[in-house]
């Protein structure tokens, strides 16, 4: 460990597997002292869940590096970092890079972006990152330096007790990205689609789909920002009834 350098605690929805995470991973290994504590296996859609009547465990899985794995949801990774494995409160917890959106509605059911609100919970600055690619293939390298950026501010700004970033890539060529924008978070809504999967005895299997309609046309949300070509960032409060000072991150807030 480094005395002038940041601790960055990473977490993830998408697994310690996942390509996201591993781009993250070295992007904040660029700014600080790097612990990453990510579920074991693919816990999306996670939202704010944690693991009460199973045990969970934990497992260093880099003799180099301190990497964990962890058998529960992001909120059991950030718990058990703070209270297991971190040597001291960290000065910035990052998660993602989720692959897919995290924006309006979705941030609700988001694990990635409620891994980062139990870090602001347990009193840390936290960013949540999602492209609004599902792929695993996507590459994500050219928004490095953005991640990079938005992470420094935040460590030389901080953030209001109680506000979590939720940052959103839109899912087309950087090239074409024409700046970073301070949003609210748009109103959409999941149709879901119950697929009969099999039937056994009195039981039926389904699976899950759905389409996802938001409105776009409201220029201060996310959905207007990604829509028309801009990185979203929604501070997010933990308590719900307290109104967000969108002013005070104007600074984050940049034209390319």
């Amino acid at each position: 460990m480094t005395r002038n350098r940041p601790l960055i605690l990473i977490v993830n929805d998408d697994g310690i597997d996942s390509s996201g995470i591993k781009l993250l991973t070295t992007a904040m290994h660029e700014i600080g002292d790097v612990f990453v504590v990510a579920p074991n296996i693919n816990r999306s859609g996670s939202s704010h869940s944690m693991t009460l009547h199973e045990d969970i465990f934990l497992e260093k899985i880099n003799k180099d590096f301190n990497y964990f794995t962890c058998s529960g949801t992001p909120v059991d990774c950030v718990k058990s970092a703070v209270n297991k494995i971190l040597p001291r409160i960290p000065d910035l917890c990052v998660s993602g890079i989720n692959h897919g959106s995290n924006h309006s509605i979705n941030s609700l059911y988001s694990g990635t972006l409620h891994g980062a609100m139990e870090g602001t919970i347990q009193g840390v600055p936290s960013i949540a990152f999602s492209h609004l690619n599902y792929s695993e293939e996507i590459n994500l390298s050219p928004f490095k330096a953005i991640i990079k950026r938005v992470s420094l501010a935040v460590l030389r700004h901080g953030l209001s007790d109680g506000i979590t970033l939720n940052v959103n890539f839109p899912n087309i060529d950087f090239s074409d990205i024409k700046g970073v924008k301070i949003c609210q978070q748009g109103t959409g809504v999941w149709t879901e689609n119950f697929q009969l999967i099999k039937e056994e005895q009195n039981r039926k299997y389904y699976k899950i789909t759905g389409t996802f309609r938001d409105d776009k046309n409201d220029i201060n949300t996310d959905s207007w920002a990604l829509e028309n070509k801009f990185i979203s960032i929604v501070p997010i409060s933990i308590n719900c009834t307290v109104p967000i000072n969108f002013t005070e991150l104007k600074y984050l807030e940049y034209d390319f």
